[in-house]
């Protein structure tokens, strides 16, 4: 017989004495008890937590809900003068503002802007006084169906410019719905068929029916985000010349501050740098009626966002070339201020603008001079000697009592680019 295996006892169980094969027998047909033992822990109930997300949740209802209830009591009447401020940092980013957000209307997102009257009424001043109206997409798209209809309209037309076909009525009527959506739109999914508007050929006329100046500032937020991304630069410039630029400043006239969504979308606009800039910072100036108030809102959205230098150089070179408004002071030093290496020749340009007004015996605005220290200080060592010299001489016809003092010391301790260094290059040492 071979010899008898031990058999292994587990540590959680106790060893046995030895039974007989009947007592083992009837052992096994019971069932034994074992020595482990449940432990269950069980929270009272008296006890009840709640998640922070949903806490937080329930106090932003009950503060809404207060509010309300003051509103209607007629107790908030002397808190409405006072609105809450955000101010929109370098830190936030474009995800911050979702879509399943509640909508931000009545929010400023920008520092609290303190418009000097003194400055206002010197802008006013060189403010064109014969200004062209502005040109909406509703305008040309009226011109080119009477165009159409009169067959003025050749096949020799720019191949980029807006084309107008003749459409099925039933397209007509579903985007007549889509304007109804649009113009009720506060948050969540769009239309499919809004979102597809880019890809088609007349989207201009597309636009057209669903009147975008009726449109809500969330869907024109959501329009922008669309367009700017599946459109080309020289078709995004257009619909944010056409449609964005007229209804950003027709609710900074309206209400002396921007909406939150508009604001955003001018934000996403700079998705295409070259588009922003030619379809809303240019015709803007050029327009001759920009507003201290449009100049310093729009000039927060390009100070506080990244911009290509190519696109900014650009942007610089033409400023400085065109008539001067008054608002070309504020852009002018918010481009500067972002200290880009500039080419010479936008240097010479800026330069050249000052310049200018060496015989201009108009009282600049104080936004002149201080454009003018921001590109002294900035750019000093950039400048040529003759032009240093040159912008000198025009300290002694353009004058302020506080900024000049400041420009001509920085002027006087710059070392220019065409100057060269009089330092001796040591000798090799002898070893």
């Amino acid at each position: 017989m071979g010899k008898a295996k031990k058999i292994k006892v587990s540590q959680g169980e106790t060893k046995q004495a030895k039974l007989g094969l009947a007592e083992q027998i009837e052992h096994e047909k019971g069932v034994r008890a074992k020595n482990r033992q449940k432990i269950r822990f069980r929270a009272d109930e008296d006890e009840e937590y709640v998640a922070p997300n949903l806490s937080r949740k329930i106090l932003s209802l009950a503060r809404q809900q207060q509010q309300e209830i003051e509103e209607e009591n007629g107790l908030n009447d002397s808190k409405s003068a006072k609105k809450p401020t955000v101010t929109l940092g370098p830190n936030v980013s474009d995800e911050d503002q979702s879509s399943d957000e509640e909508p931000l209307d009545n929010v400023h997102y920008y520092e609290h802007i303190e418009i000097n009257e003194e400055d206002e009424r010197a802008i006013e001043m060189f403010m064109s006084r014969d200004a062209a109206p502005t040109r909406t997409l509703a305008d040309i798209i009226m011109e080119k169906l009477t165009e159409k209809k009169t067959e003025i309209d050749t096949n020799f037309s720019d191949a980029g410019a807006i084309q107008v076909q003749d459409l099925d009525p039933r397209i007509t009527a579903m985007y007549e719905r889509v304007k109804e959506v649009l113009t009720k739109y506060r948050s969540g999914k769009l239309p499919k068929a809004f979102k597809i508007v880019p890809s088609l050929r007349n989207w201009e006329q597309i636009l057209y029916i669903m009147d975008p100046p009726q449109w809500s500032a969330a869907a024109m937020y959501q329009a922008t985000r669309i367009f700017a991304s599946n459109l080309k630069e020289k078709m995004a410039q257009r619909f944010y010349n056409l449609v964005l630029l007229p209804r950003v400043r027709d609710d900074i006239a309206e209400y002396k501050k921007l909406n939150f969504h508009l604001y955003q979308a001018l934000r996403k606009a700079l998705f295409k740098p070259g588009g922003f800039m030619k379809g809303i910072l240019i015709p803007l100036l050029e327009s001759g009626t920009c507003t201290l108030r449009e100049a310093v809102i729009i000039g927060s959205v390009i100070s506080k966002n990244s911009i290509p230098i190519l696109h900014s150089s650009a942007a610089i070179l033409k400023i400085a070339e065109m008539e001067y408004t008054g608002a070309n002071s504020i852009f002018l030093r918010i481009f500067l201020d972002k200290k880009y290496a500039l080419p010479y020749r936008v240097v010479d340009g800026v330069v050249f603008h000052f310049l200018g007004f060496e015989r201009d015996r108009r009282q600049l605005p104080v936004l002149w001079h201080q454009a003018f220290l921001t590109f002294v200080q900035r750019y000093k060592s950039d400048i040529s000697s003759e032009q240093k010299e040159a912008l000198l001489e025009l300290l002694k016809k353009q004058s302020h009592h506080t900024i000049t003092p400041e420009i001509r010391r920085e002027l006087q301790h710059a070392k220019c680019r065409d100057v060269e260094t009089s330092e001796p290059i040591p000798e090799p040492m002898d070893v």
